[in-house]
C-alpha cells in the first residue's frame, strides 16, 4: 500500500504538468471567439427568450462567439468599439444620431452586420437610409403565422453550407421587397406561401461596398430559433460577416 502511494506521488505531478501543457496547447491553437453585440427590444416578439437566450446560446456553442446583449439603444454607441459583428434584432427605435452614424461607420470600417427578422421591417420613417443602404429594401407586411417551405437558391454560398436544400417551418413569411434605389442584394434562399404565386427572399446578403451584411427574414419564435437549419444559417452568417471584406 505504501509503495503504491509512493509511486503515485511520483507520477501525479508529471500527469498534472502534461495535462496543463495539453490544455495550453489546445487553447492557444484555437481561434478567437467572434465578438458579437446583439441588440433586441421592441414589440411583437419575445426578444429575451429567442434572441438573448436562444440565439446567444446558438452562437456561443463550441466557442464560436461571445455575445453581449442589450435592449437599451442608448448603450449601443459605447459597446461598438472592439466588436466583430453587430447583430440587430430590434424593432424599437434607435433615435440617437451619433449611434446611427456609428452603425454605418462600423460597416464602413469593414465589420459585419447581421440583420434579424424584426430588423428587416420598415421600422423607422425618420431613418430611410437604414433600409435603403443597409437592408437593400425591407418588409411592410407578412403572411399570417403558419407553415411554409424555404428553398436554398445559392447552395455554394458559405452561409448556406450544411443547410438542407429545402426545409419546412412555421413562421411569419415576411414580404421582403428589394428597393430598386437601394443597395443590391444576393438572394441565398426564398420562401413561398401556400397561397399566391409570389416568392420572397428569406436569406440574403446585401452588397454593401465595404462591410459584410446578411439578412435573415426568419425568426418569429421557437419554431425557427430551435430549428437546426436556422441555427446553422445564423452561425454561418456570423462567421461570414466577421471576415473583413478585401477592398
Amino acid at each position: 500500500m505504501t509503495k503504491s502511494i509512493f509511486r503515485l506521488s511520483l507520477v501525479l505531478p508529471f500527469l498534472l504538468l502534461l495535462g496543463m501543457a495539453c490544455s495550453k496547447k489546445s487553447t492557444s491553437s484555437g481561434k478567437k471567439p467572434i465578438k458579437v453585440l446583439m441588440v433586441g427590444g421592441g414589440s411583437s416578439h419575445d426578444f429575451n427568450r429567442w434572441y438573448k437566450q436562444e440565439d446567444s446560446q446558438t452562437l456561443e456553442r463550441d466557442g464560436l462567439a461571445t455575445v453581449e446583449y442589450t435592449d437599451d439603444p442608448t448603450t449601443i454607441l459605447s459597446k461598438l468599439p472592439g466588436i466583430d459583428v453587430l447583430y440587430l434584432a430590434n424593432n424599437q427605435p434607435i433615435q440617437d444620431e451619433a449611434t446611427r452614424k456609428a452603425i454605418f461607420g462600423l460597416v464602413d470600417a469593414g465589420k459585419g452586420l447581421v440583420l434579424a427578422h424584426p430588423a428587416l421591417w420598415y421600422n423607422w420613417k425618420d431613418w430611410p437610409e437604414y433600409n435603403q443602404k443597409l437592408v437593400g429594401g425591407g418588409s411592410r407586411g407578412h403572411n399570417k403565422y403558419g407553415p411554409f417551405d424555404v428553398t436554398v437558391t445559392a447552395k455554394n454560398s458559405p452561409i448556406m453550407k450544411g443547410v438542407p436544400a429545402t426545409f419546412h417551418l412555421d413562421d411569419e413569411l415576411y414580404y421582403y421587397k428589394i428597393d430598386p434605389a437601394g443597395t443590391p442584394i444576393e438572394v441565398l434562399a426564398t420562401s413561398k406561401a401556400s397561397t399566391g404565386p409570389e416568392v420572397f427572399p428569406s436569406i440574403f446578403t446585401v452588397k454593401y461596398p465595404k462591410g459584410r451584411v446578411v439578412g435573415i427574414a426568419l425568426g418569429h419564435d421557437a419554431a425557427s430559433h430551435t430549428l437546426d437549419a436556422y441555427q446553422t444559417i445564423l452561425r454561418n452568417s456570423v462567421k461570414w460577416a466577421a471576415k473583413k471584406r478585401i477592398r
